[in-house]
C-alpha cells in the first residue's frame, strides 16, 4: 500500500469555531497527561501531577498508541505470529471484537496459538460460551460492539461477532485492503460490513494500520465518537463553518500554535506530533475532565461525574510502536520531563 504522508488541510471561507474556556484546558490536559506518561515510564514516584482531578480519576494517555490495550495489540497480537496478511488481519479483528487483553489470553490458554489456519467456529464459540457461563465479562467497556443478531441470527453476541470475522476472511478482506491506497478506502471496506458503524470502522482501520501491510497517514481523516462530540460541544460555543470532524482536523493542524499561545511545553512522542486519532481521543477525555473542572459546561451528555478512579497497576514496560513509524530506535529512558 502507498502511504499518504501529506496532511490534508481544510479550507473554510467563513467563520472559525469560537472556543470556550474549556478549550485551553484541552491543551493543558494533553501536556499534563503526556508528562504523567513519561514520569510513569521513568518509574518516578507518585504523585506525578499536582492536578487533583488527574490524580484521582482514570484517563487515557494523550497518544492512543501508548495506551495499555493498544500497546498489547501492537506488541503481542499484530507483530507476534505469522506476518501473512490473512493471519495479521484475523488476529487484529479477533482481538478488536472484544478489545480485552484478558479475553485474548483466555482464548490462547484454551485454544493455543490463535491462527486463521487453525480457526474453528465451534471451538471458539465453546470457549467463549464457557467463559460467559462462568460469569466472566468477555467484552471491554471502552466502546460497544453491536450484537449483530439481525445480520447473523445467533442468540449470543460473540457468536455473531465470530461470524462477522469469518465473513471478512472469506471475502478476502486482507487482499482487498492491500489494494487500497488511502485510509478512507480501507475504512469504506470495513464500513460495508454489518455491525460496523462509522466510529467502529474508523477505530478498526486505525488498528489495522498499525500492522505491517498498510501505511496510511493518520492525518487523512477522522470520525468523532460520542465522547469526542461531547468534548467538542464543551470546547466550542459556536462551530462556525465547521462540522465536528473539521474541528478535530483544524485543532490537530494548529497544535503547535496553541501550545505556544499558552506557553506550554508539550513533550510529544519522540518527535511524533499528535495525530487526528489522538486529538479525537483527547476531546473524549476532556469531556470527562470538564465534568469536574468546568461544570458550567454540561455538553451533550449532561453527565456530572467521572466514574472510573485511578488505580495503580504497577510499572509500565518500555513502549514499542509499529516499526514503520521509526520511533523505537529513538526511545531512551529516563526521558527528561520538564
Amino acid at each position: 500500500m502507498t502511504a499518504r504522508k501529506k496532511q490534508i488541510r481544510i479550507h473554510k471561507t467563513s467563520s472559525k469555531p469560537k472556543p470556550t474556556d474549556v478549550f485551553d484546558s484541552y491543551w493543558k490536559f494533553a501536556v499534563e497527561r503526556q508528562k504523567i506518561y513519561f514520569q510513569r515510564l521513568n518509574k518516578e514516584r507518585i504523585p506525578w501531577t499536582t492536578d487533583p482531578i488527574l490524580r484521582e480519576h482514570k484517563f487515557t494517555n494523550a497518544y492512543r498508541a501508548t495506551d495499555r490495550v493498544s500497546q498489547y495489540l501492537i506488541k503481542h497480537v499484530i507483530y507476534e505470529g505469522s506476518q501473512e496478511p490473512d493471519e495479521v488481519i484475523f488476529r487484529t479483528i479477533l482481538f478488536k471484537l472484544f478489545n480485552k487483553i484478558e479475553t485474548w489470553e483466555y482464548l490462547k490458554h484454551c485454544l493455543g496459538e490463535l491462527t486463521y489456519k487453525g480457526y474453528s467456529y465451534r471451538n471458539y464459540d465453546q470457549a467463549l460460551t464457557d467463559a460467559i457461563n462462568a460469569g466472566e465479562k468477555i467484552y471491554s467497556g471502552a466502546y460497544i460492539m453491536p450484537s449483530g443478531k439481525s445480520s447473523f441470527g445467533h442468540s449470543r453476541k460473540h457468536q455473531n461477532n465470530l461470524k462477522l470475522l469469518e465473513r471478512m476472511l472469506t471475502d478476502d478482506l486482507p487482499a482487498r485492503l492491500s489494494g487500497t491506497t488511502s485510509m478512507k478506502e480501507g475504512y469504506a471496506l470495513l464500513l460495508a460490513y454489518p455491525s460496523l458503524g462509522p466510529f467502529l470502522a474508523y477505530q478498526y482501520i486505525t488498528d489495522i494500520n498499525y500492522g505491517p501491510h498498510s501505511d496510511y497517514s493518520e492525518m487523512e481523516f477522522v470520525v468523532p465518537g460520542p465522547g469526542a462530540l461531547d468534548g467538542i460541544s464543551k470546547c466550542f460555543q459556536d462551530y462556525g463553518d465547521y462540522n465536528q470532524a473539521d474541528i478535530i482536523q483544524l485543532v490537530c493542524e494548529e497544535q503547535e500554535k496553541h501550545f505556544d499561545r499558552l506557553e506550554l511545553d508539550f513533550p510529544g512522542l519522540w518527535g511524533r506530533p499528535l495525530q487526528l486519532i489522538d486529538c479525537q481521543n483527547l476531546f473524549c477525555e476532556i469531556s470527562k475532565y470538564a465534568r469536574i473542572a468546568h461544570p458550567q459546561h454540561p455538553g451533550i451528555s449532561g453527565r456530572t461525574r467521572i466514574k472510573q478512579k485511578f488505580i495503580l497497576t504497577g510499572p509500565m514496560s518500555v513502549p514499542w510502536f509499529p516499526p514503520k513509524w521509526s520511533l523505537n530506535e529513538n526511545i531512551r529512558l529516563p526521558h527528561h520531563v520538564s
